[in-house]
């Protein structure tokens, strides 16, 4: 094509330009539009014009719309919905936050098949605005197809990637709301897809490639990445970070601060998408609301229902992309000091009686979260297992001897930075074994922490506990579960927990962190990391006024949700990590439900076994590609074809790594205290010109923008599809005992508030039985546990809710069961019903048998009151008057007929005769009067 064409055309688009300018703009924009024309040679088919500059159609707002704002030290803009336009040469992405009010555009490059050129637009558009920049892009691109709008929908952007040919884009389609923390919720990934950015492919068509293709394997490599399964993200809330973290960063800026000071950044180490958003976006800690990070594990949350109060318990488990992959190919740590299978666990315990974070004149400043933070990992020594004899447990191998521990070094140093000290290390591998597997690591394990301890200050060293859990479970002499909830005790009074809250500012944080490991850290490891929880849970608790004292027992409701939640967690990062369910678990550890526990802990190993030997690699290769860890480049070999990925997770041979000190192996400043340990209170305050509603708040407001996304006050939300109250809770565990729509208002007795409590230790046996069908039928019985005094007590307050007591004899055995077959016992209401049916007659004479048997002529006989019941006894033993002579004896109510109806004339005669004796003096009339007179009152 001639030059002469190009500029035509190059003419022609800057007088629609024009034309458009003078249509679409309105006489209150101030400043004149302005755009940069450039033009580009296309194919054979014609030419267009260079969009890689938008033209601007923003204006500024006018003075009465400008709004006076917080000095925010790092302002962010948040968006949660996209739309995806597609022209010839371009993607134009445009995004918008929740409400809708504010804009922005990302443009994608189609020309170049290997260079990805992606361009943020600064600029935030309003609606209108936006839809004059889309109108001016499809006019300007008619003569090439337009400007086409996807039919996606669009809710983030997990990142770009390439393999041998083309760029892709990965998108969310489908999300999943999960947890609310301080009003921001934090979804889970339900679908993605996969959209090529090559001008020969839209985003309307599917991937089409041959089969065989190294680019077809490369992409069914990646897409064994299941996103949809335990990836989460956030658009407000930073799930990177702990609460701690995030709570205790001043969010408001200093006028003596300085630019230099980044603040909270999103943690790397948490961010699984690292790689495929760094190859789009130059600045991963930029705010404008393009980053969206992910982080791969866990999330659940529950809420404790507590007399009306909601308590709300929220699991977070982030695992990290350093280092990860498969079981038995992951072990150990690599040179960078990053351990296999590293997984923080942080649990967040919150009164929902106010949903912000935020108080009235404080940011941060509301008094009601908390939150512990565990961390679990595998042995930091470089050690290895060999798969290829198809073993179930095959035999471990040190690797490296490194006197001085250097990896050893490294983890334990980034453990201080990350979370301070002390660090207690519970190592529950085995200790003693007739063939020496597990404890080759925990003797090797001993001397690297001794030796690192000589050179730690006497009050950061790291505290060491070795404790043999397999042999104590086995042992009928220890107590697995009392041993480690006395360590779980004493490390909160050393670690403390994290309560917010501007007045306890300074002495309300967690110092240092418990970390616990097995061989796997799986099994194991989640049971004591379930106990420290538990413990964790009761301070919690106590801290927030809940509970009268900082212990809950087993087998009560907050106890029984607060497990499920555990267990589920331990089943996710078991398969992640070994490919199967816990074998293990809480019941197992407690001997609950030993008959079904012990077949299913074979089938989680089998199922293990299988995966450990013939989807490691593949499941391995996977996790490579997604982290970046593997990057293919022209000449080298394909992914499948390496031996090993070691050079993949460990420094290059050929590179130098920087020599640190022997002696002293760690950094002074990570055994220093952080700076978020001695913030100013005032960075917190809030002016009293700000601390008013606001009428419009927009999401990306870091003090009122949970308005919006989770109280959506402008939108219509039906109970059905509101988080909070369709979430997983204590309730499920008891009926109601008081309807919501009763009437009665009255205190609850001390029977009925025991009952209702989520704290009350409740005994629950469960019947597991088969049917024809082959399907498991599970009836659990709750009865209610009380001490003596408690007891007592309710015995005199309500007899009617006594109910027998049983000495806490373990359910499963025989003494267990022959006690509950001989002593039942029932719950108060069910005694309260009963009582209820046996006297619902009680008052109803008629229908009551009588006491005694009639016809012995006892004076107690009931017998006459009862004229239908004295009739049918004399119809069935009229026959049989020698044995029952009273049978034809006449009743009161047929004696007084006789008096009535027989008895009149004697009556009247006796009358008329004592009136004629009157007047006459005949003694025989006299004598026959008084005869009359006898026999009348007979």
């Amino acid at each position: 094509m001639s030059f002469f064409t190009m500029n035509q055309d190059a003419q022609i688009f800057n007088e629609n330009q024009e034309r458009l300018n003078d249509q679409y703009l309105t006489t209150e924009m101030t400043n004149k539009l302005s755009m940069k024309e450039e033009t580009e040679t296309m194919n054979n088919d014609g030419s267009t014009i260079n969009e890689s500059h938008l033209p601007s159609v923003h204006s500024p707002p006018a003075d009465n719309q400008k709004k006076e704002t917080l000095n925010w030290a790092h302002p962010r803009f948040t968006m949660s919905q996209f739309q995806l336009y597609e022209t010839k040469t371009r993607y134009y992405l445009v995004g918008t936050n929740e409400a809708k009010q504010r804009y922005r555009v990302l443009q994608i490059h189609r020309t170049n098949p290997t260079e990805l050129v992606v361009i943020e637009d600064d600029v935030l558009y309003s609606e209108q605005e936006m839809t004059r920049l889309l109108k001016m892009i499809e006019d300007g691109n008619l003569s090439v197809g337009g400007l086409q709008l996807s039919p996606m929908r669009i809710y983030g952007i997990v990142g770009f990637v390439r393999f041998t040919q083309g760029w892709y884009m990965i998108f969310i389609t489908k999300r999943r709301r999960v947890a609310i923390l301080g009003g921001h919720y934090i979804y889970h990934i339900d679908e993605t897809r996969l959209v090529p950015i090559s001008p020969s492919e839209t985003a309307a068509t599917k991937i089409k490639m041959d089969k065989n293709s190294d680019e077809a394997r490369y992409v069914a490599t990646f897409q064994n990445i299941d996103l949809a399964k335990n990836f989460y993200f956030s658009y407000t809330y930073d799930i990177t970070n702990s609460l701690q973290n995030n709570m205790t960063q001043p969010p408001l800026g200093s006028i003596k601060e300085g630019s230099s000071n980044p603040g909270l950044l999103h943690n790397d180490m948490f961010v699984w998408n690292h790689y495929l958003l760094s190859s789009g976006f130059k600045n991963l800690n930029s705010r404008s609301g393009w980053i969206l990070p992910l982080i791969y594990g866990f999330v659940d949350q529950a809420k404790i229902s507590v007399f009306g109060k909601s308590i709300v318990v929220t699991l977070i488990a982030r695992r990290s992309r350093y280092f990860a992959g498969a079981r038995f190919l992951k072990r150990g740590v690599n040179d960078k000091g990053f351990v296999a299978n590293d997984v923080e666990t942080e649990q967040i315990v919150a009164d929902m009686a106010t949903t912000s974070f935020h108080s009235t004149d404080y940011l941060y400043g509301n008094p009601r979260y908390t939150s512990y933070v565990q961390h679990r990992g595998s042995i930091p020594l470089i050690w290895s297992q060999d798969t290829t004899n198809m073993s179930p447990k095959p035999p471990i191998e040190l690797n490296v001897v490194d006197p001085f521990f250097s990896a050893a070094a490294l983890h334990f140093e980034n453990l201080f930075k990350r979370y301070g000290t002390p660090c207690i290390v519970l190592n529950l591998i085995k200790q003693k074994e007739k063939t020496k597997r597990e404890s080759i690591l925990g003797k090797e394990f001993a001397e690297a922490i001794a030796y690192l301890n000589q050179f730690l200050p006497e009050d950061k060293k790291i505290k060491y506990i070795a404790w043999d859990m397999s042999r104590a479970f086995k042992s009928h002499d220890q107590d697995v579960i009392g041993y480690l909830e006395k360590i779980a005790e004493e490390t909160m009074k050393t670690t403390g927990f994290f309560h917010s809250g501007i007045q306890s500012f300074e002495k309300s944080k967690q110092n240092g962190v418990l970390r616990t490991n097995c061989i796997d850290c799986l099994d194991r490891t989640n049971a004591a990391q379930f106990l420290m929880g538990k413990c964790a849970l009761g301070h919690q608790l106590y801290a927030l006024g809940v509970i009268a004292s900082p212990k809950i027992d087993f087998d009560s409701d907050a106890v029984n949700i607060f497990t499920e939640m555990y267990h589920d967690h331990g089943d996710t990062i078991a398969l992640q990590y070994g490919g199967s369910h816990l074998v293990n678990t809480m019941e197992t550890y407690r001997k609950i439900n030993q008959w079904t526990s012990h077949p299913r802990d074979m089938i989680e190993s089998i199922r293990r076994f299988y995966a450990n030997a013939f989807s490691d690699a593949d499941k391995q290769d996977a996790i490579n590609l997604f982290l970046g860890n593997f990057v293919t480049r022209d000449g080298q070999p394909m992914l499948w074809e390496l031996s090993s990925d070691y050079h993949l997770h460990n420094q290059h041979p050929l590179e130098k790594a920087e020599r640190r000190d022997y002696r002293y192996w760690y950094k002074k400043e990570v055994l220093e205290k952080k700076v978020c340990d001695k913030q100013n209170p005032d960075l917190f305050k809030i002016p009293k010109q700000f601390q008013a509603p606001a009428i419009n708040p927009d999401a990306s407001d870091l003090y009122q923008g949970y308005w919006v996304e989770y109280y959506n006050h402008k939108h219509y939300t039906s109970l059905d599809s509101l988080f909070t109250f369709n979430m997983n809770g204590t309730l499920k565990y008891r009926p109601l005992k008081i309807s919501a729509h009763s009437k009665e208002i009255r205190e609850l007795t001390k029977a009925e508030a025991l009952d209702m409590s989520p704290f009350t230790v409740r005994t629950v046996i469960k019947t597991t039985t088969m049917t024809n069908n082959n399907t498991t039928t599970t009836t659990t019985t709750t009865r209610l546990a009380f001490n003596k005094g408690e007891k007592n007590e309710i015995q005199e307050e309500s007899k009617s809710n006594t109910i027998s007591e049983h000495e806490s004899i373990p359910a499963w055995s025989i003494e267990g069961i022959t006690q509950r077959n001989l002593d039942p016992s029932i719950t108060p209401t069910e005694h309260k019903e009963y009582k209820r049916y046996a006297q619902q007659f009680k008052n109803i004479e008629k229908l009551t048998a009588p006491s005694t048997t009639p016809g012995t002529g006892s004076d107690d006989d009931n017998s006459t009151n009862f004229p239908e019941f004295q009739q049918y006894l004399n119809h069935i033993h009229k026959n049989e008057l020698d044995k029952y002579p009273n049978a034809i004896e006449t009743t009161n109510i047929d004696r007084q007929v006789y008096e009535t109806y027989v008895m009149v004339p004697k009556r009247s005669a006796y009358q008329a005769m004592q009136a004629t004796t009157s007047s006459s003096s005949n003694n025989n009339f006299r004598v026959y009067a008084n005869y009359l007179r006898n026999y009348s009152h007979y």
